[in-house]
């Protein structure tokens, strides 16, 4: 797949998520297969006023390449603006008018934007104006079922010239509930003559195979299935390949969960490292004997050092 001026090797794309996509989970990620990984969403108006937070969000490294950059907010200028001072660092950037998270949301940025078809055009153009770099735009279908307007969003914002547009088939008000409906992706596919990523509900191969035979879309974009698994990437490119991977023993992911800890130390430093690990960890070893009990300590952990006596004495007793 190409990406205005990008090569995408493959159809497997990490999706932007806040809290979760930072450097090293992107490394993993990467380091599993994803072809095109995405920073946490980026404040426009935390680059335009300076913010030492948002700064921090676009840490990178030269392993993770291709990188995308995305950006939120409701002000053209401002958004423009972080296009122009993101430029240097990405590969590529997107736009977020999708994000449901009610802070976002009350902003006027993310899935807000949806309720104003022509803002949403105003802003891609001005940030097309600005940059020359391959740019997308993230939606959802709509704000609530009465306005599922993604067919006249993605049209407009065609019109005005992005790349290709990811579509999570879900709208503002379902948030994370229900069933993604697919066939608007496969809708938005028909339209569209940019690439169309597909996102919601992709937790296993079987998924991303049967939204690309039922849409007709060119990528998935991995997002809560990914949690602590980045083996589905892997199992994905697998079976594209006409291959059944096994599943990753309890070992295996153990020590995936030891490298991503270490990672992250290595990365931002002990304090950072409590309140973001104890995530990672429970969701490396969901499912695994006596998980329960384990996830219930490390969320009463005090220090980065016990929290790695924590992991390592579950390890000895389950690898």
């Amino acid at each position: 797949m190409r990406i205005g001026s990008l090569d995408i090797v493959n159809p497997v794309i990490l999706a932007p998520m806040a809290g979760i996509t930072d450097l090293p989970y992107r490394l993993i990620m990467k380091r599993f297969g994803a072809a095109l990984v995405f920073t946490e969403m980026i404040s426009a108006n935390g680059l335009f006023f300076n913010g030492t937070g948002t700064i921090e969000l676009l840490r990178s490294s030269p392993e993770e390449r291709p990188l995308g950059v995305q950006l939120f907010g409701d002000d053209a200028g401002h958004l423009a603006a972080a296009a122009r001072q993101v430029e240097p660092l990405a590969d590529l950037i997107d736009l977020n008018c999708g994000c449901p998270v009610r802070k976002v949301v009350g902003s006027g940025a993310g899935s807000a934007l949806l309720r104003d078809p022509a803002k949403v055009a105003g802003i891609v153009a001005a940030v097309r104006r600005v940059t020359s770099l391959p740019l997308t735009i993230k939606i959802r279908s709509g704000w609530d079922n009465d306005q599922r307007n993604y067919l006249e969003i993605a049209r407009l914002a065609e019109m005005e010239g992005v790349d290709a547009i990811t579509l999570h088939p879900r709208t503002k008000s379902q948030m994370f509930g229900g069933r993604a409906n697919w066939q608007e992706i496969a809708a938005l596919k028909a339209q569209a003559k940019i690439p169309v990523i597909a996102s919601g509900d992709i937790f296993t191969a079987d998924d991303a195979l049967a939204v690309m035979a039922q849409t007709g879309c060119d990528a998935v974009m991995i997002a809560r299935g990914g949690y602590g698994n980045p083996w589905l990437v892997r199992d994905i490119l697998a079976r594209l390949e006409g291959r059944t991977l096994p599943a990753p023993t309890a070992a295996e992911r153990l020590a995936m969960a030891g490298e991503h800890f270490a990672l992250f130390l290595d990365t931002y430093g002990p304090g950072r490292t409590l309140g973001h690990m104890r995530k990672h960890l429970c969701w490396y070893t969901h499912g695994l004997d006596h998980a329960a009990d384990f996830r219930q300590r490390i969320n009463q952990a005090r220090s980065v050092g016990e929290l790695q006596d924590l992991l390592h004495d579950f390890t000895a007793h389950t690898a």
